[in-house]
């Protein structure tokens, strides 16, 4: 499934700044409630709230094989949350990938990005 993902860079601003942080080993994940989450709402085919995703990976984490590497396992880490559990919607979601994800397993980083959007308040 495909999500809504954030492409301007005044919104991963104020997520970064105002949003709630949840820091993790491999990712750090900032949470904050979209203002547009209703008229988002009406545009939406299925008439839903829908989160907006955005992913940052720095060239910190390496070459472009690398960085987009972590991109996909943190893309299908979010779907898997979001099939599993019930994943609150209307907010802007910003995961942020830490030196540390280089060469890590794909079931690391969804677990650690369970637990942080548990304590970001995304899931329940």
């Amino acid at each position: 499934m495909k999500f809504t993902s954030l492409c301007e860079n005044h919104l991963f601003q104020k997520a970064y700044r105002g949003g709630k942080k949840a820091p993790a080993h491999r990712i750090v994940l900032y949470v904050l409630a979209d203002k547009k989450a209703n008229l988002l709402k009406k545009r939406h085919p299925l008439k839903r709230k829908v989160n907006r995703i955005g992913i940052t990976v720095s060239k910190k984490i390496g070459g472009a094989v690398q960085r987009n590497r972590a991109k996909r396992i943190i893309r299908e880490a979010y779907r898997c949350l979001e099939k599993e559990y019930s994943v609150k919607k209307g907010y802007l979601v910003v995961i942020v990938a830490r030196e540390s994800i280089a060469g890590a397993k794909s079931t690391e980083i969804y677990s650690e990005l369970v637990s942080a959007a548990r304590r970001g308040g995304l899931i329940q």
